[in-house]
């Protein structure tokens, strides 16, 4: 009746319209997912294996501030921490906060292993020229020391 050919013409053609509609919805999700989500997700997986990762020996800061040291894992929820002489503490190991300095790993006392460790202190006496492992402290750069980082 009133409706003119121009309109009737458009009608037609709304599939092309919705794309363009939910193209910034679409591009707002995808900058929420790279800039919120995903580090959060990152994080998360690092304190996870931070936590996962304690063991006797090393030093830590609770979620109240309590700096101690790692007497013993008693299961996996759980750990006890020396915080001052004859002071031991059951602490949830969700609630540590940080690990401040990790211990070396204790040899395994199988057999392999105690020949490996003959083998390199064979060649060290031996040859008097074999390498020894860098620490982490030795291969961090000059910059990285300077900012605190690691």
């Amino acid at each position: 009746m009133l409706i003119t050919p121009a309109y009737a013409q458009a009608a037609g053609a709304g599939g092309s319209d919705m794309l363009v509609q939910f193209a910034p919805l679409a591009l707002i999700f995808v900058v929420f997912y790279f800039f919120l989500i995903r580090p959060q997700q990152q994080k998360a997986k690092q304190t996870r294996a931070m936590l996962d990762a304690i063991r006797r020996g090393d030093r830590v800061v609770t979620g109240g501030g309590i700096v101690g040291t790692v007497s013993k894992v008693i299961n996996n929820d759980e750990v006890q921490v020396d915080i001052a002489d004859n002071v031991r503490v059951r602490v949830v190991r969700s609630t540590i906060s940080q690990v401040l300095a990790r211990t070396e790993p204790v040899a395994a006392k199988d057999g392999k292993d105690k020949d490996a460790r003959d083998t390199d202190a064979a060649s060290e006496d031996g040859d008097g020229a074999a390498a020894s492992p860098k620490t982490a402290a030795e291969e961090t750069p000059m910059w990285k020391k300077l900012l605190g980082l690691r």
